[in-house]
């Protein structure tokens, strides 16, 4: 006999907008079978802040409404109780689910559910109507409400609403196909199923594809393990085609920070070599571009093919797989940081240099440019280029754990490893934190990874250890965000 499903409809009202920053005022659960209401829950939540005034105007929750009312960790154990083995439902389903998982976050605690949305569903099950909106359908569909933008008077409208589409009898389909995010159950690999798939965390981290014999096939990362296990087992893709025929067991590592997982993805894909990863799989590169001084103070580019006991006597400033891509990497510095082609011996003729002529030059090749001022373009053109750091630091972002924070530490130049601690850790010497530090190898793509961070600002903190004084720049001690 086929296991009848349980829908836990859930409506929440909330202080605002955003999970991260919002708290919870109200919730409201439904436990419904697709013929009848098994079990609701309903209560107001102490959001532990002030209510906004325009909040207020929409839900009619005060803040005297919420005095003395239970705190959303004296709920949290209900929630989790009612709320297992049922697929979580709601109108817009990220935004409910999103601020409840928040709230479990920050109690350290993972709570994953499988999703139904019912404006998705609706929108397939349903066609025509102008706004998918909870309201309008509510009009629309003549659904009896007693008191909008409350948790229970939504939820309950919420149920009614799916009760209306279950009536749909393509509906049962569209359902198994959201709820499992468009997976095949028939073609999955033997040994792998939708279960295990849906028990993998909705966390960042770094997940592994394992064949038959234990070995790793396949590293990927990815801001939510699930959702990115998943996608690879309901495409059509070549890859993914791959995957399916070699896969017989899946794991993951939960790392928190996105900087980390990058990191150790690109660890794992040289360490292991998988057959299905192809981006890293190269270990090193055969040519590099490099620096050097020339008698008359200027700092000059140069590709060449170069083995590792030769780098040691360079200063390498990038590595490429390829002579073609090495000196398309050079020619681009060379015109985006309007340096000299003949100091980056892209053009060996006698000065001036060509660039010169077109105003793409100052001279330096003539000497019409001082070496300091010709010298700090190379450096920012080095900068970009992404192989070298001229200040010792520690990149602080977000951890596996609410009190705590992933630590990156880049050392002369190159990166050093990554680490854990808590953040009262962080008030202390910086210095103290390299014993949270595990080592790993640095390499081309890791200082590519980390630049890219450093670009985007996508770092919670920047600690500087110490600045190597190079181009006029000062050595100190400092917090940045």
């Amino acid at each position: 006999m086929k296991k009848k499903k349980i829908y836990a409809i859930i409506d929440i009202e909330t202080t605002g907008g955003r999970g991260a920053r919002d708290k919870i005022t109200e919730i409201a659960i439904i436990l419904y079978d697709g013929e009848k209401i098994l079990d609701t829950f309903e209560t107001l939540i102490d959001p532990e802040r002030s209510i906004p005034y325009n909040i207020t105007k929409i839900t009619g929750i005060t803040d005297e409404m919420v005095v003395g009312k239970p705190k959303f960790y004296e709920v949290a154990k209900k929630i989790v109780e009612m709320t297992k083995g049922a697929i979580f439902v709601a109108h817009n389903v990220n935004f409910d689910y999103g601020f409840i998982k928040e709230e479990f976050k920050k109690l350290g605690y993972t709570y994953t559910r499988r999703l139904l949305c019912t404006v998705r569903l609706a929108r397939k099950s349903l066609p025509g109507f102008p706004s998918y909106s909870l309201g309008n359908l509510i009009k629309m569909l003549d659904i009896n409400v007693k008191a909008r933008h409350r948790a229970m008077a939504d939820a309950k409208a919420t149920q009614e609403l799916l009760e209306i589409i279950l009536k749909n009898e393509v509906s049962e389909e569209q359902i198994v196909d959201m709820v499992n995010a468009g997976i095949n159950e028939s073609r999955l690999p033997k040994n792998i199923t939708l279960e295990k798939l849906h028990e993998l965390p909705e966390a960042c981290g770094v997940y592994y594809f394992y064949n038959m014999h234990q070995e790793i096939i396949y590293v990927g990362k990815s801001l939510n393990i699930k959702k990115r296990v998943m996608n690879h087992f309901s495409k059509m893709t070549r890859k993914s085609e791959k995957i399916k025929q070699r896969v017989y067991d899946i794991g993951y590592e939960v790392f928190g920070s996105e900087l980390v997982a990058l990191l150790y993805e690109s660890h794992e894909i040289k360490k292991h070599l998988p057959e299905i990863n192809r981006a890293q799989r190269r270990r090193y590169m055969n040519y590099v571009i490099f620096r050097y001084q020339n008698q008359e103070g200027y700092h000059c580019l140069e590709v060449t093919k170069a083995s590792k006991k030769d780098r040691a006597s360079l200063d390498v400033i990038a590595e490429f797989p390829t002579l073609s891509s090495a000196k398309r990497n050079l020619a681009w510095a060379c015109n985006e940081f309007l340096l000299c082609s003949v100091y980056c011996n892209i053009e060996l003729v006698s000065k001036p240099c060509f660039k010169y002529h077109v105003d793409q030059c100052h001279g330096a090749c003539i000497e019409e440019e001082s070496p300091d001022d010709y010298n700090y373009r190379v450096h920012e053109a080095a900068e970009q280029m992404g192989l070298s750091f001229d200040e010792d630091f520690i990149l602080i972002d977000e951890g596996r754990e609410k009190d705590e924070r992933a630590l990156i530490w880049v050392e002369d130049g190159q990166y050093v490893g990554f680490g854990y601690a808590s953040v009262e850790d962080l008030d202390g010497d910086p210095e103290d934190l390299r014993s949270f530090i595990s080592t790993y190898q640095h390499n081309p793509d890791t200082s590519k990874i980390i630049q890219h961070f450093l670009h985007r600002f996508k770092y919670q903190k920047k600690i500087v250890l110490h600045d190597h004084g190079k181009y006029g720049k000062q050595g100190k001690l400092s917090f940045s965000k």
